[in-house]
């Protein structure tokens, strides 16, 4: 037998499950895109939900043939997006009932996570870091733009977006060129044929960054027809680095952390890793999440699951003498 941590994690746009080990390998990750209509900028809660709901049988049957003879010493799943209070996303909930009824019918551990802790357990596979280090972690995704600082057993939100998030311009844009949603890959594949001159000027008030008007400046370059789609594309890339690449510069001065990690479905990006390297002018040292786990997962929510798990075997064995 194969003893796992089962994750959960029902996000806007991903129903995900995964399985680790007991000492942290990964053994299964099973993922499946919710569907966004063409020309659609995402989905309703309601929708997303009812998507997550019949998804999830087949997604445990998947993971079961990749880890046959498993069995499950715990459960965790990401029940709302962030740990703070009144975070709260309907979506949440399919996971972590999923998840509440499987361990109590098991009479396993049942964990909560967030989904955001989620995304910083899963970036940092791979990397010279671990929950151990202080780090400052850039969360990049549709629906976030944070600088969070991670210090001792605390993640603290240091600055981010003061409109939409880079993962909404990303689709806002994509979509408004024809793009199928999300638009990260093709919108980056359409980036990577044109070019940028910065017509984009990066918007930051304090250590905050707008992203509306560059959006609102997009839409009249699309409307108008005065500049090709690949230019446009590869404009907002150019925007998207040079702001976080501030933003790293900000955190890094306040902090005086060096080492930086960055999560997220926007974060995934190739391109924009590239760019971010060559435009980071601090001692900050960038750790990239690996690809496919930089965006929606259930990887992190196992692992931040196994570390619950094992904290509370080893509280128990210290109390048992």
């Amino acid at each position: 037998m194969t003893n796992i941590v089962l994750g959960f994690d029902t996000s806007c746009y991903t129903t995900s499950v995964a399985a680790v080990g007991l000492g942290g390998t990964i053994l299964a990750s099973c993922r499946k895109p919710l569907d966004v209509p063409a020309n659609s900028r995402g989905l309703q809660q309601s929708q997303a939900g009812f998507f997550h709901v019949r998804a999830l049988p087949a997604l445990m049957l998947e993971l079961r043939d990749v880890v046959p003879n498993l069995e499950i010493q715990a459960v965790c799943a990401s029940a709302r997006p962030r740990d703070v209070d009144d975070s709260y996303m309907p979506v949440f909930c399919v996971g972590e009932s999923q998840g509440r009824s499987l361990a109590a019918a098991l009479d396993v551990r049942f964990f909560c996570t967030d989904h955001q802790t989620g995304h910083l357990y899963a970036a940092l596979v791979g990397t010279e870091l671990t929950m151990d280090h202080d780090f400052l972690a850039l969360h990049l995704s549709g629906g976030t733009t944070e600088l969070l600082q991670k210090q001792g057993d605390t993640v603290q939100c240091l600055a981010g977006t003061a409109d939409i998030s880079a993962g909404q311009l990303v689709d806002r844009a994509g979509v408004a060129l024809g793009l199928p949603f999300p638009c990260g890959p093709a919108l980056e594949r359409l980036a990577r044929q044109g070019e940028a001159h910065q017509r984009l000027g990066v918007s930051m008030e304090a250590e905050n960054c707008h992203f509306s008007g560059a959006e609102a400046q997009i839409m009249r370059w699309i409307t108008s027809g005065e500049m090709r789609p690949e230019d446009i594309a590869a404009e907002v890339y150019a925007l998207l680095a040079r702001t976080v690449a501030r933003m790293i510069e900000w955190g890094v001065q306040h902090t005086g952390i060096a080492d930086i990690l960055l999560a997220g479905g926007v974060a995934s990006s190739v391109l924009l890793r590239e760019q971010l390297q060559k435009r980071n002018k601090t001692p900050a040292i960038l750790h990239f999440a690996q690809p496919e786990l930089a965006g929606d997962n259930a990887v992190g929510v196992a692992l931040a699951g196994l570390a619950q798990y094992t904290k509370n075997i080893n509280e128990s064995r210290r109390s048992n003498g």
